[in-house]
């Protein structure tokens, strides 16, 4: 009788386990089994917009069902991030985080959600450089002639960004450091609407990544003068840096990854992060992305999580020396 108990309690015990750990093995094994939303923490028209369509039509081909960008504008980004940090931990909601996701930390006196604590990275997609666009009815052929009209009416020249915080916003600021100048930022919620203003001549300039601007600057609505990329763009040959230009140390990049809701299982993100990977080595990706000048750089998981204290050390040093803060 003492074994029989014995044996139904073992047998209770092992159906009790399977009942815990048997639905989140299944849930994983199933994934997807309802289409995923991709919350993007701007506005639609701006690089990280662009980026997250290209990246979301793939996966969802991959996938088998639906991957919809959901543009959740706002804040420095932490308005797209906090709605992310409390989602379900299921695989069903994504953050298709910016540069901004490790640097509103250090803009914003306090946020709604802990960086490090609350979410998941899956996988770096991308990296790109930045451009310095301005209104073509600015008087200055190249940075000098810029910087040259700048000094001369402190105050009335202005850049816009995506938002504060974002890394527009602060390569202004560098921009402004090393080139000794003062002109006005103009935040927005978004790279599109920034655009729409600058376009219009309501800004100056802006420092922008190439896939958001190429269309403008084609058809002659705005005008580059130089690039923050160590090196001269192979899809803007003519193009000079600005540490050619004379203005050292505004090298900057920004990146593109995916991360998940924190507790979101290792099964899921595993499998995300293999689909996207090979979603980048499709030739209509690489080429739409190599024509924008972004820069595939697939890096997953725990790598990737590396990654992003390594930018959090470096913008955290930035903000600190441009003095930037929330206007």
């Amino acid at each position: 009788m003492r074994f029989h108990a014995f044996m139904c309690s073992l047998a209770a015990l092992i159906v009790g386990a399977f009942s815990v750990a048997g639905p989140q093995e299944v849930s994983a094994q199933a994934y997807p089994q309802r289409p995923i939303r991709m919350v993007v923490p701007f506005a639609p028209g701006g690089a990280t917009d662009i980026i997250a369509r290209v990246v979301s039509q793939k996966l969802s081909e991959r996938l088998g069902q639906q991957v919809f960008v959901e543009n959740k504008p706002g804040a420095g980004t932490t308005i797209g991030n906090a709605e992310v940090a409390k989602a379900a931990p299921d695989g069903y909601t994504l953050l298709f985080a910016p540069t901004p996701f490790v640097i509103s930390q250090f803009i914003y006196p306090k946020l709604p959600y802990d960086p490090r604590r609350d979410f998941a990275p899956v996988s770096l997609m991308a990296v790109s450089p930045f451009i310095l666009v301005v209104n073509p009815n600015v008087p200055a052929a190249n940075v000098a002639e810029l910087v040259a009209l700048a000094k001369a009416k402190p105050g009335t020249l202005s850049f816009c960004s995506a938002g504060n915080g974002t890394v527009p916003h602060l390569a202004g600021e560098l921009f402004k450091l090393r080139a000794g100048i003062d002109i006005m930022h103009v935040p927005y919620k978004g790279g599109g609407p920034a655009i729409l203003d600058l376009i219009s001549g309501q800004v100056q300039m802006m420092f922008a990544t190439p896939i958001e601007v190429n269309q403008f600057v084609q058809a002659g609505k705005l005008r580059v003068l130089g690039t923050t990329a160590l090196q001269r763009l192979a899809s803007m040959p003519g193009v000079p840096t600005l540490d050619e230009s004379g203005y050292r140390g505004v090298e900057v990049l920004s990146f593109f990854g995916v991360i998940a809701p924190a507790g979101t299982p290792k099964a899921i993100t595993d499998r995300l992060a293999s689909d996207l990977a090979a979603v980048m080595e499709t030739a209509e990706v690489r080429e739409k992305f190599s024509a924008q000048s972004a820069e595939p750089r697939v890096v997953a998981a725990e790598a990737f999580g590396q990654f992003l204290e390594q930018e959090r050390e470096k913008w955290g040093d930035i903000v600190k020396r441009a003095g930037a803060k929330i206007d």
